[in-house]
């Protein structure tokens, strides 16, 4: 093998640490998220605008890129070189994690979210360049097996996030109620956003310095795509306009009567029905309760209207993204002049399926906390549900290490045996990680029967892309179906399954997309990057939608999400047959 064609290791291992930081943080914002609606005494609609700044950032940060690379006519990314934007990447996450310090300090919610928006603004840079950096550093033929690698440090980030952030909240307490997180000390929050800032800043210099990492220079052109770009300026300002009422709803008349009534009502409680009830007449004490519920009574009505309200602008905000990806796939097929990478119809179904399979990924790990609260569900605590946010997200680095079996070429005996012992090896490690944190794992351990169902699902895949996003999205319908009518063990076990479903899905959504796409591959790639954006969207819809119908009966969202992932792996198959593709030969490639 020449020396071109050899794996650059220390360049490599040096790259997969910032793989490792998009899962650390993104898995932590599950645990975030319920801390801070009891923190800051949000609905479960506020609560998940932690994932829209975290995700809606990586689709600003892949749109201003492609922009200004219009603009310039080149890949922005490819003429500073993969390692200088992999730095400025880091060093602008490091600035997301200082505002995040000051927003924490200020115990202003508005600013966790700014300081979250701008740590994903320097992944967005990261994840642009790290991919087909890791593809760059050796022969081009085993790419995958560098990419793969990085998924499974991924994944490893995103099992123990959770963990870390739980501690950085409550410390090593076995418990803490809502009522308990409202009067937490936030120093450790400080300082955890402080280590991570450091190893942000770390990381950058070890890139800037390391004489073992190239420069990775690109001078490929950038293909033209102006009715592409237009499409997606458009989008974004209809997005923005979408979302505004449902923002300024917070501050209108009817939320600050609800907020009125409900301190009214809170006000009552305190002052009358704890120790002083007992010196209360039966007069005072039923005209004290009649008025509390006729409080409630009024609150009920308004909040009804006013949630609906919402909700109309947010599947406006869906409507958007969906009717405008469906308008490019009908006005590319009439005329492609303009259409770039978006006049090949897998791509823009599979941005779709990207935008739907990162928005389900999320919005059932994002939601699982509120879920868990239930009685039904066994009534746990925020601090309690760490484990099972580790277990769910632990799911995907399950299905992660399973995939990557196939890039090492081994023989039907080995890679049999491989696919048996590796998910239990992985599962064994997610304990393991829990126990060493002191979390009682032992009613997750029947939880390796959703693991084995896995594993037979990778047999039956036989690492063909269309086949196994086919397979995994059965089963990831199977699992939510189960889950939103069944309570209990059961149901928990069939929503974890969901990281199970969603593990294998993006190579191969990412494979089926940009197959046959030639000069227009690199830009195609982009898109789909962009519609990460999915993460920001959906896990606020089923937060919005959980504000209304309650948190279990909104895991319908999930289902309706895996349905689109199973129409598209059908569809795509007749799409690239008729462009005389073959599925069955496409390798899954890509990395998330």
């Amino acid at each position: 093998m020449s020396s071109k064609h050899q794996t650059n290791y220390p360049a490599l291992y040096t790259l997969i640490t910032v793989f490792f930081f998009w899962g650390f943080i993104a898995a932590g914002n599950s645990i975030f998220i319920p801390f801070c609606k009891s923190y800051f005494l949000l609905d479960q609609f506020q609560s998940q605008l932690v994932d829209f700044a975290f995700y809606t950032a990586y689709y600003v940060g892949a749109l201003l890129l492609f922009i200004f690379g219009t603009s310039k006519q080149k890949d922005i990314v490819g003429s500073w070189g993969y390692k200088k934007s992999i730095v400025f990447g880091l060093l602008f996450s490091a600035l997301g994690a200082g505002a995040m310090i000051i927003a924490v300090e200020a115990n202003l919610y508005a600013g966790m979210l700014a300081g979250l928006f701008i740590v994903a603004l320097g992944f967005s840079l990261q994840q642009t360049a790290a991919n087909p950096f890791a593809i760059s550093l050796g022969n081009p033929k085993t790419g995958a097996d560098r990419v793969n690698l990085g998924g499974g440090i991924n994944s490893f980030g995103t099992t123990i996030g959770p963990l870390v952030v739980a501690f950085a909240l409550f410390g090593t307490t076995a418990s803490v109620t809502d009522d308990q997180i409202k009067h937490l000390d936030l120093g450790k929050v400080i300082l955890l956003y402080i280590c991570v800032g450091l190893l942000f800043i770390a990381a950058a210099a070890m890139f800037r310095f390391s004489k073992k990492v190239p420069a990775g220079i690109s001078d490929e052109p950038m293909e033209k795509a102006n009715k592409a770009l237009r499409t997606l300026v458009i989008m974004t300002g209809l997005l923005a306009i979408m979302f505004a009422p449902v923002f300024n709803s917070y501050k209108s008349k009817e939320a600050l009567t609800v907020e009125t009534l409900e301190r009214k009502i809170e006000k009552i409680k305190t002052e009358n029905f704890g120790e002083k009830i007992k010196d209360l007449s039966g007069d005072e004490l039923t005209k004290l309760r009649t008025e509390v519920k006729n409080n409630e009574t009024e609150i009920k009505e308004i909040k009804g209207d006013l949630e609906k309200y919402r909700m109309y602008w947010l599947f406006g905000a869906l409507t958007v993204v969906v009717g405008g990806l469906l308008f490019s796939y009908k006005s590319a097929q009439k005329n492609n002049e303009g259409w770039g990478a978006m006049q090949y119809p897998q791509l823009v179904l599979g941005m779709l399926a990207i935008f739907t399979y990162v928005g389900v990924e999320v919005a059932i790990g994002s939601n699982l906390t509120e879920l868990l609260k239930l009685k039904e569900f066994g009534a746990f605590s925020v601090s309690d549900s760490a484990p099972y946010i580790s277990m769910y997200w632990g799911s995907l680095m399950i299905g992660r290490w399973a995939g990557a079996i196939s890039v090492f070429h081994l023989n039907s005996a080995k890679k049999t045996l491989a696919l048996v012992i590796v998910p239990l090896i992985a599962f064994s490690v997610i304990i393991g990680v829990n126990t060493l944190a002191q979390k009682d794992m032992t009613p997750l351990y029947y939880y390796i029967v959703c693991v084995v169902l896995q594993t037979i699902a990778f047999f039956i895949s036989k690492d063909k892309p269309a086949r196994t996003l086919t397979v995994f999205s059965v089963f990831g319908v199977t699992a939510m179906l189960i889950g939103l009518f069944s309570t209990g063990t059961v149901a928990i076990y069939a929503f974890l399954a969901g990281g199970l479903a969603c593990s294998i899905m993006w190579p191969a959504i990412f494979s089926l997309s940009i197959i046959g796409l030639g000069k227009y591959t690199s830009q195609g790639s982009a898109f789909l990057v962009m519609m990460i954006l999915g993460g920001g969207i959906i896990p606020p819809i089923q937060g919005k939608l959980s504000d209304i119908i309650g948190i279990h009966q909104s895991y319908v969202v999930p289902v309706l999400c895996f349905g689109y992932l199973l129409f598209f792996a059908v569809v795509v198959k007749s799409i690239l047959k008729k462009q005389g593709i073959e599925v069955d030969e496409i390798e899954a490639e890509g990395g998330h």
